[in-house]
């Protein structure tokens, strides 16, 4: 009666949502000041006033064209600004014909696996990695590859990645600053993949694509600079959306830029046009493309999510716990105390401590914070670690 392979997928990828659940039944219970949640990644700073003042701008004034239809890859405008910024940001000259206006991140991601994927295509994901990648690949008949990071530290392994790659290799994702590590790649190890992609390509006579999901590129610490991807690598694609850099989750904007190098870089970009009409999404957001374009060197939050972050590490790291401090993005990845992370999950409800295990993740044996939280609920959550350290006799 109903899709055999969606009523399949269900257990798999709600357990972030199952631990947020359970949060409810615990804020119910407890009431919602004594419950620790760390488990969605939902930006709670708000979008920066030039964003609110543009958006009051747009639904006030004069702008009959606002709410129409418009070319299913968005206005040329809005392409044109985001052009040139991308540009700027990069390096490599980047024209409003590479650019393709989307819905969000994943709606783009989307976007490209249907136009680049035949039936068995396989496209490698580096782990701990965002678990909806699967199912992306998997709604246009392609395969995931899961390929571990370097333990601990969670850079490139780029052995690994060179091992896995096959003649049916289509695409390798990248997702720089991580989610759920932090970790942000190094110039050094993009470098030599760069020249690993390089090689492969010759030995399998077809193009490997590097997608890189970049929802969190401003979202950096400590001075840190995430190297451009579209200046390293010839066959790449950009994916961003503005769900984290201006807290717009909920509006569904973003972009795709294709690198101009790329061989038949038109015909994809058309096939691409062709996808995000077919796929139901039609074109992006009218408003908010238009809200976005004046917007684009903003960011919300990032100094308070790096106090959050600084005060949780050393919450957390005091009771005991191991964890690689995180370079951007807003969570921290946590080294379990014991392997099985679900029922160490488990455990921690019990001290009205709610975090997301590391396997579905791709990478057991660790569990995942996110710090997109209140400074109150940090600080308050220190007695509940604490306990929990000493139960695990890490302090």
């Amino acid at each position: 009666m109903f899709s055999e392979k969606v009523i399949n997928n269900l257990s798999s990828a709600s357990w972030i949502r199952a631990m947020f659940e359970q949060g409810e039944l615990l804020r119910q219970k407890y009431g919602a000041e004594n419950v620790f949640d760390f488990t969605l990644g939902n930006p709670d700073a708000l979008p920066p006033e030039a964003v609110q003042k543009k958006l009051v701008e747009l639904v006030s004034g004069n702008y009959p064209e606002i709410h129409k239809y418009m070319a299913n890859a968005g206005y040329m405008d809005v392409r044109t600004k985001i052009a040139q910024y991308t540009s700027k940001e990069t390096g490599v000259q980047v024209n409003a014909e590479n650019v393709l206006m989307v819905s969000g991140a994943a709606g783009g991601l989307n976007v490209i696996f249907k136009a680049l994927l035949n039936p068995g295509d396989e496209v490698i994901a580096i782990t701990p990695f965002f678990p909806e990648y699967k199912f992306y690949v998997d709604n246009h008949g392609g395969k995931i590859v899961l390929v571990p990071s370097l333990k601990d530290i969670f850079q490139l392994d780029i052995c690994a990645i060179e091992k896995a790659i096959t003649s049916n290799t289509k695409a390798i994702i990248l997702n720089s600053p991580n989610n759920p590590s932090g970790a942000v790649y190094n110039r050094e190890s993009l470098d030599k993949l760069a020249c690993v992609l390089k090689n492969k390509e010759l030995e399998i006579g077809s193009q490997i694509y590097v997608i890189s999901d970049e929802p969190y590129v401003k979202l950096v610490y400590d001075n840190t600079v995430v190297p451009p991807v579209l200046s390293i690598f010839k066959n790449s694609i950009i994916v961003n959306s503005f769900s984290k850099s201006l807290s717009l989750p909920g509006e569904r904007i973003g972009y795709i830029a294709i690198n101009p190098a790329i061989k038949d870089a038109d015909l994809l970009m058309s096939a691409m046009i062709f996808c995000n009409r077919t796929l139901g999404y039609v074109n992006a957001p009218s408003l908010f493309q238009k809200v976005i374009a004046d917007n684009l060197d903003l960011v919300a939050g990032v100094d308070k999510y790096k106090e959050r972050r600084d005060e949780l590490y050393k919450i957390i790291t005091e009771a005991g716990f191991k964890c690689e401090l995180a370079k951007g993005a807003f969570y921290l990845f946590v080294k379990s105390p014991i392997e099985n992370d679900g029922e160490f999950a488990k455990d921690a409800l019990t001290y009205n401590l709610i975090v997301v295990g590391g396997t579905g993740f791709g990478t057991s044996g660790y569990f995942r914070l996110a710090y997109c939280v209140s400074m109150e609920t940090i600080k308050k959550s220190k007695s509940a670690f604490n306990a929990l350290g000493k139960k695990y006799g890490l302090v």
